[in-house]
């Protein structure tokens, strides 16, 4: 049998295959509030054949929002709304994590009551940075559409607003296991607050939390320290994405950085690692000594995103590259998707038209394989 296939047993937890469900924004939830709901409940089980899924981007707090109808987990209203998901989730056998996150500099004035975003430097914002608002942000009519704007030029966090965040990404794991998650993920991928502490190119403070590479990374570490105390370590996971260098994110020094972040989390015996190695429609372009050098650091699990193939998949993991592999868009337009590959049955094509926003239409309508 394919590895992808087969079961996978790490810690005290099984998966069914190898095969995951990455986060993947997709703006369904109720509005007022960003409260997740039946549809995104009906979604995700939909797909719990999947060996793991990981629920899509998460605000820790009302400040990190950064994108209209991203759900949150930092109200009672929110946590009711995921619990829906999780049980729904669990019900149909499957196992999920979710993952958090605080937008930083990717945010605009709409979502912080008129003010700058938070950010660990203030700098002009490239003019490519931007974000989807909607029309009508409160109301939650999502006939009136919205648009893409761009990202409000960010204000420098201050010590206070620095420990006040990694306080907001603690109680989110505690918001997340009363939300009945078998785990949780800190996203420190494309662009967003914990990868803007990592990278020169956004990070040019000059305190304890910038500088030097071990400076760079106490952000999150500092979290995880602390995160270990809520799930157990095995159960939490980091997304990195060393070799994506889109917006602003143009530092060549962070694939070292990532690595020094790995040997500290390798410390915590953190669980998961999970690499976004290619972004749309691009393949993973990761130099096989960053891969070797990655397996080598962290011991535990590893899994990789982006535009896999079930060939390339088989072989990044007979290498040992990885132990698990998430597949994005052909998981949203079939929801049996190890079904599929597995028999070698046609996959439905993804329509781009309702990936954010929107009703069923586009997100729970898909049908299964005869």
């Amino acid at each position: 049998m394919s590895k992808l296939f087969e079961a996978h047993a790490f810690g005290d937890q099984t998966f069914k295959n190898r095969m995951v469900l990455p986060p993947m924004t997709r703006c369904r939830t109720d509005q007022p509030g960003n409260v997740p709901n039946d549809m995104m409940a009906d979604f995700y089980a939909q797909r719990a054949s999947a060996g793991l899924l990981i629920a899509e981007a998460t605000q820790v707090s009302e400040d990190a929002q950064g994108y209209s109808w991203a759900p949150g987990i930092h109200s009672s209203e929110q946590i009711q709304g995921w619990q829906k998901v999780t049980r729904k989730v669990q019900e149909a056998g499957g196992r999920i994590f979710l993952q958090v996150w605080h937008t930083g500099r990717i945010s605009h004035a709409v979502f912080q009551n008129g003010q700058a975003p938070m950010a660990p430097s203030a700098m002009d914002t490239d003019e490519n940075l931007s974000v989807w608002v909607a029309h009508n942000e409160l109301d939650g009519d999502r006939s009136g559409g919205g648009g893409i704007q761009a990202c409000t030029p960010p204000r420098a966090m201050t010590l206070d607003d620095i420990k006040r965040t990694q306080d907001a990404f603690v109680q989110s794991a505690v918001n997340a296991r009363e939300a009945g998650f078998d785990g949780i993920e800190l996203h420190g991928a494309n662009g967003y607050l914990i990868d803007q502490f990592l990278r020169k190119s956004s990070n040019k403070r000059d305190d304890q939390y910038g500088g030097s590479p071990e400076n760079r990374i106490r952000f999150l570490t500092e979290i995880l320290e602390r995160m270990a105390g809520v799930f157990p370590p095995e159960r939490i996971c980091v997304r990195f994405a060393p070799h994506n260098m889109a917006r602003g994110m143009d530092d060549p020094d962070t694939p070292e950085t990532v690595l020094l972040a790995l040997k500290r989390m390798a410390d915590l015996n953190i669980g998961y690692v999970h690499f976004a190695e290619a972004d749309w429609d691009a393949e993973p372009n990761v130099p096989e000594e960053f891969r070797a050098l990655a397996r080598a650091i962290f011991p535990n699990q590893i899994i990789v995103a982006g535009n896999y193939t079930p060939e390339r998949a088989e072989q990044v993991l007979d290498q040992g590259y990885a132990d698990l592999v998430a597949f994005g868009r052909p998981f949203i337009a079939n929801p049996d998707l190890p079904y599929r590959l597995q028999h070698q049955l046609p996959l439905a094509p993804i329509r781009d038209a309702f990936l954010f926003g929107g009703s069923e239409e586009g997100y729970t309508d898909y049908s299964v394989a005869e």
